[in-house]
């Protein structure tokens, strides 16, 4: 991963029971996270329940450099990190986007 303009997008799938309580840790993950890194915007999307589960799906970009591989690493790490075992337990499936030329 370079820093020209990538984003980061990571989707996973959590009970729904847990859905309102693994929003909180992962927005709270998300504040934290831009906090360390100046110019990093983040989002947090989530899909209609689904038998039982949501979708979540995190997006990160920083204007001008973009996402690095250390960057991407520390994001992966802070979700290892979040006190929510719905979130720490989900398979977390991650997509890099750039920008059309």
């Amino acid at each position: 991963m370079t820093a020209d303009g990538a984003r980061l997008y990571v989707y996973f799938k959590v009970p729904q029971a847990a859905a309102n309580t693994a929003v909180r840790a992962v927005r709270a993950m998300q504040q934290a996270l831009c906090g360390r890194h100046a110019g990093l915007q983040a989002e947090l999307l989530q899909r209609e329940p689904d038998a039982g589960q949501v979708t979540l799906m995190e997006v990160y970009r920083r204007a001008g450099v973009g996402i690095d591989a250390m960057l991407a690493e520390d994001i992966a790490g802070a979700a290892r990190d979040v006190p929510v075992q719905a979130v720490r337990a989900a398979v977390r499936h991650v997509e890099v986007f750039r920008p059309c030329a």
